[in-house]
C-alpha cells in the first residue's frame, strides 16, 4: 500500500503562498513543492524532521564478490 502524502497550502492575503506536504519522506516532498515552484519564486524554504528520514523508495545494497 502506498503512503499517504498531503499537502497544506495557504494563501496569505498579500498573495503570499504556504506550502506544508506531510506523510512524504525523504526527498519526495520536493517533487511537490516543484510544482509551486513553476508558477513563482521561493523566497524561504524550511525543513521537516521528514525530510531527513530514509526515503522508502531508495533501496541501497552493497555486494561484495569474492574470488578464490
Amino acid at each position: 500500500m502506498a503512503a499517504k502524502h498531503e499537502m497544506e497550502v495557504e494563501i496569505t492575503p498579500d498573495g503570499q503562498v504556504h506550502v506544508h506536504v506531510k506523510g512524504a519522506k525523504g526527498k519526495q516532498c520536493m517533487r511537490y513543492v516543484e510544482l509551486f515552484n513553476s508558477i513563482g519564486n521561493i523566497k524561504e524554504q524550511q525543513t521537516t524532521s521528514e525530510y531527513y528520514e530514509p526515503d522508502p523508495g531508495v533501496f541501497i545494497t552493497e555486494q561484495t564478490k569474492t574470488r578464490f
